[in-house]
């Protein structure tokens, strides 16, 4: 008897231990996004600002950085860590951009062909910029980066000096005065150009869109469920399983939440009802949604197995007859490409390119948000990256007015944007070494 106590003692306590060291695990391994919502909630406090304004502004950040943030999934599987390259693929959108502005080509039109003349811009800066990384293997993030500001530098020398000298071009309302270069700023509005062009395509009210995807939601899923456990191999399995359940209890909560702000919004408080006026992209959205399946089913190929075993130990992939360097090529130049397309969607949305310093930020900026989601330079998914997203943007918007209110200036609040974009990247790669030090502690 006295050996059966002890052994339930024993066995308590290390379930006791256990748990305590997940909800440890959980802080560390999620120290950085619990940080953020913490600083979200009390920005949102400070600034007392509506939530609508919050919430409509947040709609259309999200809808226009996502595909940026999730075009550095790639290379972070095929473990080449965070592509600051991405601001080459955004030059490459940029190019396409001046191109097809100066030819008139205006709309979805003008769009569609920026879309299909980056293309080969951004597949050859991805390829060029993949040969150079795999020269500096593990140190991919800073050859990125430096890689980043030299390809700035032709750039500006291309648009500054080469246009309209050695590059023949007459566009009076694009070029200088002089006739030699852009001017430094681009109105894709002008002459309705490609500025909204995609994002307009439909608006629709977002809670008549969360009725009709949470109501397809069910039944697709449902009629998935009924074919796996009727015709496949999982007839053990049962029909209502834990997963099941769930999505279907969230779902129908939001088709509840959908139904009361989208038919019947007379009862609810003034504030509350004028979310029942924010419209979706749909296109936009079904953009990023492809993305993102994109990002899912490639895992499942054979490339995404091969960037998988090359993220997790180049020596092994190259025993088992994996060509390393050209599946880091490819994934540079697939997230080079896609960088290119999101810079697309993010300037028709901004509706002004900046011509010398649309791209400068993009990286920077894509990488902390990313990071907020809880990614780090071995692992990030796609989650992490809409999370991040949405933290990262509600920051962006809450903090001039917080630090208006907290400090009297708004510019504490522009400062502070910038302090997290780069602390954000500071903090999260010394969390990573730390981490990878306690496991070569414990391997060693």
């Amino acid at each position: 008897m006295a050996h059966m106590s002890n052994t339930k003692t024993f066995n308590n306590n290390l379930e006791n231990k256990n748990t305590s060291l997940n909800i440890k695990s959980i802080f560390i391994n999620h120290s950085v996004t619990i940080l953020f919502v913490i600083i979200c909630i009390i920005g949102i406090k400070l600034s007392k600002l509506p939530l609508f304004f919050i919430a409509n502004e947040l709609l259309t950040r999200i809808t226009r950085n996502s595909f940026l943030v999730l075009s550095l999934i790639i290379p972070v599987l095929a473990g080449m860590g965070l592509n600051f390259g991405i601001t080459i693929g955004a030059m490459a959108g940029q190019i396409a951009i001046i191109a097809v502005t100066h030819l008139g080509v205006t709309g979805i039109k003008g769009f569609l062909l920026c879309a299909l003349l980056a293309v080969p811009l951004a597949m050859l800066f991805g390829y060029l910029t993949g040969k150079l990384l795999n020269k500096t293997k593990g140190q991919e993030m800073i050859a990125s980066m430096i890689a980043g500001f030299f390809a700035n530098g032709i750039y500006q020398f291309i648009f500054l000096f080469s246009i309209g000298t050695i590059i023949p071009m007459k566009d009076p309302v694009m070029m200088l005065s002089s006739g030699v270069g852009i001017r430094n700023t681009i109105d894709l509005s002008r002459n309705v150009g490609i500025k909204y062009a995609l994002d307009n395509l439909l608006k629709l009210p977002v809670f008549k869109v969360c009725l009709v995807v949470a109501l397809f939601t069910i039944i697709i899923y449902t009629l998935f469920r009924i074919y796996k456990v009727k015709y496949k191999d999982y007839k053990k399995e049962k029909f209502f399983s834990a997963k099941y359940i769930t999505t279907i209890t969230i779902c129908l909560v939001i088709i509840i939440i959908s139904c009361i702000f989208a038919f019947n919004s007379n009862h609810l408080p003034s504030q509350l009802k004028m979310f029942k006026n924010i419209k979706l992209p749909v296109i936009t959205c079904i953009v990023i949604l492809v993305l993102c399946l994109f990002n899912i089913l490639i895992v499942k190929t054979k490339l995404g197995q091969d960037f998988r075993t090359v993220g997790q130990n180049k020596h092994i992939a190259k025993v088992s007859g994996i060509d390393v360097n050209k599946v880091r090529i490819i994934a540079i130049t697939i997230s080079t490409l896609l960088a290119a397309w999101g810079q697309l969607i993010f300037l028709q949305n901004i509706g002004t390119l900046n011509t010398y310093g649309s791209h400068v930020q993009i990286a920077t900026f894509s990488i902390a948000a990313l990071l907020i989601g809880g990614a780090s330079v071995s692992r990030a998914t796609i989650g992490q990256a809409l999370l991040g997203t949405i933290l990262f943007h509600t920051l962006f918007i809450v903090s001039p007015k917080a630090g208006k209110n907290l400090f009297g200036d708004a510019q504490i609040g522009e400062f502070f944007r910038a302090f997290v974009a780069y602390g954000v990247i500071g903090l999260s790669l010394g969390l990573h070494a730390w981490k990878k030090r306690i496991q070569f502690k414990k391997v060693g």
